[in-house]
């Protein structure tokens, strides 16, 4: 996916137009436009050149987007992409003042001296020519002031996209031109002596209502800039965490350099207090270290030497060295903010039917505004009255509310789930969480700790312990498996001699096997090693097999050439215990509506065990690696399925799954396939990122529902539409009011999702 940064968008349709163009171009798969960000996120195969050049023929500017997360900094400490600083809100203030003070002049020979009788100098006194052309002049001021809703809303024309600056230029210019026509018959009223007439042309300027259209909607673009800088306070937060320094150790001696200049395999030291600069491995020493910034956990986690430290934690206590790991872009933080930027520019699924309307939203308010003129023209109202109706429609409908429904909610409800170490990867995966019916649990490292250890060696046919440690170590030193390396580590403990072994092989899902001492060896599952002997098993086996796994154990059993045949020389249990708060985390799923299953390739007993002490009443288990994920488009037919995982098993069931959660633990495959990932260990973020994205669906519908309910009401009362039934009529200022304060409501309902206790 690559990124853009998009300058001169405006409302959604401007969104729109973008999105449009770009996906026109050959090789473009998809393209999201975020209104909120300003950035465009464009798959396929494409060249920049290409998408840039589209975005400018569209009547916009275009760039390629610099990762935040290596942006540098400057003395200040003020990063240096422009998604962390707010430069249109001060702008925005500064037009607003300044609108402000000559609309409060105007206001005051407009309207106060004519309808409250308020004081004016002496030579304007019943000199309505005068009076008009002073209101005239300050309108141009505010006009000039707000020049840039003219320059765009033009632009769009000219570029055939028109945009919401169209329908506010061409709301205050017709109540401009029109206010210009009655000047000069007022002007040729005074020139014939007809002073009667020109009084009357002076109640038909609408001068104030041009400037106090401009006026007003620049107050609510301010407080919806204002706004919208807010939702991406955590992302702002995440990126100002990038250490600045680092202290590397180079020549012997210690070096201060800026952190962006740490390589890999370098060693640097964190003292206490200090911030550790990379991620990297404690090669001496040890602490306390706060990882509260990335995974949302207050508590210090302690940290010796072969532990791994990440980029942006706190070291609290002690001295520690470490070996640079992952530098720059690579960090946990850098990835961290890279998938909050991809969330952002990404689109969640219930925004399509807003995007289909905001694409034609202005040229059919336009229209409507247009109808409205000739049909009131037509019923014989003055021209004054429909000329007030048609711009009333104008500046009351809002393309913004539309385009700007979902991508706050998003935002926010990202912020907030990282701030709790909990990161969608996009918004389809927010929006999804927040429609599960399914949890899919992988048993090992997920509703269990994930360390495992030996906890009974079995003999049979007269083995010894000694010699069935040695097969095992043998074999299973070989294998990446996480139930050899327990083994493995088990046998080292002890110190068992390890033996030659050749010919090895491993089999998916089953086991292992290889030559010693020139017999054929054989380890794996009991379902395995029943394959590969050639008599049944007798009861002495079954029944141990059957009380190991009773007990929630995993058997692995070992089998050797004997003679004509290959029996069954012993079996190694191991245990994995259940996670502190598997219970609780299964238990809420379940009160929020929610089937759990657990899905392992562990025999049924043990796994029924697990499942059992857990919580957890449906167990598909025995399951291969590869057929994972066909079990997980079984569950998908039932409805919207998550997958919790943590291994390389696990990937391709992540992928298949309608959200696919990594832990934090897990390896870096899972977390790939995955669209969630949890920074911690903790299975009280399951349940949490589900009513999270429960939370941030239901604030995207309310802005939804006001942004299309808003428009449905508001264009009708502005045209005037109830005037006959209810006497209900509306001002251009007060309609320019409620546009304003369109947008800000629904970004102030996203921001409501901050106070959402996702526990």
């Amino acid at each position: 996916m690559m990124q853009y940064n998009v300058k001169g968008m405006k409302c959604a349709a401007c969104q729109a137009r973008v999105e449009k163009a770009v996906n026109k171009l050959d090789g473009v798969s998809s393209c999201a436009v975020s209104l909120l960000t300003d950035s465009m996120a464009v798959e396929g195969d494409v060249s920049p050149d290409e998408v840039i050049k589209a975005v400018k023929d569209a009547g916009f500017r275009a760039s390629v987007k610099r990762r935040a997360a290596s942006s540098k900094t400057n003395e200040e400490g003020a990063e240096g992409d422009d998604l962390l600083t707010d430069t249109e809100t001060p702008r925005l203030i500064k037009r607003l003042i300044a609108s402000v003070v000559f609309v409060a002049i105007l206001m005051y020979f407009s309207m106060c001296h004519s309808m409250f009788g308020w004081p004016v100098p002496s030579f304007f006194r019943d000199d309505h020519l005068s009076m008009a052309l002073l209101e005239m002049l300050i309108a141009v001021i505010v006009m000039v002031i707000n020049r840039s809703f003219f320059i765009n809303g033009f632009n769009g024309i000219i570029h055939l996209a028109p945009n919401m600056d169209t329908l506010i230029s061409l709301g205050s210019g017709a109540s401009f031109i029109y206010s210009i026509c009655n000047l000069f018959l007022m002007a040729h009223s005074v020139s014939a002596g007809d002073h009667e007439a020109a009084s009357h042309y002076m109640h038909d300027l609408y001068f104030e209502s041009a400037a106090m259209i401009l006026a007003l909607i620049t107050v609510g673009k301010t407080l919806e800039a204002r706004s919208r800088g807010k939702t991406t306070d955590a992302l702002k937060s995440l990126m100002k965490l990038s250490p600045k320094t680092a202290t590397v150790l180079r020549g012997g001696k210690e070096e201060k350099i800026s952190a962006d200049l740490c390589l890999a395999g370098e060693i640097f030291i964190v003292r206490p207090g200090e911030s550790i600069p990379v991620d990297g491995e404690i090669i001496e020493g040890g602490s306390d270290v706060d990882e509260s910034a990335l995974t949302g956990e207050s508590i210090p986690v302690a940290k010796e030497t072969g532990d791994r430290v990440y980029a942006a934690t706190m070291n609290t206590t002690g001295f520690m060295k470490c070996r640079a790991l992952k530098v720059g872009n690579d960090t946990t933080l850098s990835r961290i903010i890279k998938l909050m930027e991809d969330s952002a520019a990404t689109k969640a699924p219930i925004s399509r039917l807003a995007d289909r309307i905001s694409g034609i939203f202005v040229p059919v308010v336009i229209s409507i505004a247009f109808i409205t003129f000739i049909i009131w023209l037509i019923v014989g109202a003055e021209p004054g009255y429909a000329l007030s109706r048609a711009v009333s429609v104008l500046v009351i409908s809002c393309p913004c509310a539309l385009g700007l429904a979902t991508p706050v909610a998003v935002m926010v409800g990202s912020g907030v789930g990282a701030r709790n170490g909990i990161l969608y990867k996009n918004s389809e995966s927010l929006e999804y969480a927040g429609r599960i019916n399914t949890v899919v649990l992988d048993k090992t490292g997920t509703v269990t700790c994930g360390k495992i250890k030996v906890s009974d060696v079995i003999t049979f046919n007269g083995v010894q312990k000694d010699d069935l440690l040695s097969i095992a170590y043998s074999l299973e030193f070989r294998s990446e498996h996480p139930l050899a390396k327990a083994i493995s580590e088990h046998a080292l403990m002890l110190g068992t001699v390890k033996k030659e072994v050749s010919g090895f092989e491993a089999i998916p899902g089953k086991g292992v096997s290889g030559i010693m001492d020139g017999k054929r060896v054989y380890a794996g599952s009991f379902k395995y090693i029943r394959t590969v002997t050639e008599t049944d098993n007798d009861d002495t086996v079954l029944s141990a097999v059957d009380e190991i796994s009773a007990s929630g154990k995993t058997p692995v059993l070992f089998a050797s050439e004997e003679g004509s045949g290959t029996g069954i020389i012993g079996m190694i249990a191991l245990e994995d215990t259940l996670r502190d708060d598997a219970v609780s985390a299964i238990s809420e799923l379940r009160d929020m509506g929610i089937d759990v299953v657990m899905l392992t390739g562990d025999n049924q007993r043990s796994a029924g065990a697990i499942a059992k002490k857990a919580g957890i009443s449906s167990v598909v288990s025995e399951v291969l690696p590869q057929d994972k994920a066909d079990e997980i488009k079984k569950l998908k037919a039932l409805g919207k399925t998550m997958m919790v995982g943590d291994g390389i098993n696990d990937a391709p069931a992540l992928a298949e799954a309608d959200i696919g959660i990594a832990v934090g633990s897990g390896t870096d495959i899972a977390m790939e396939a995955a669209d969630i990932v949890l920074m911690n260990d903790s299975l009280k973020n399951i349940p949490a990122s589900v009513r999270l994205g429960r939370a941030t669906l239901k604030n995207i519908k309310q802005n939804l529902f006001w942004a299309f309910i808003y428009n449905i009401i508001g264009i009708p009362l502005a045209a005037g539409a109830f005037v006959h039934l209810t006497g209900w009529t509306m001002n251009p200022m007060f309609g320019a009011a409620a546009m304003s304060l369109s947008s800000f409501f629904v970004v102030s309902n996203a921001l409501r999702l901050n106070l959402f206790d996702i526990y």
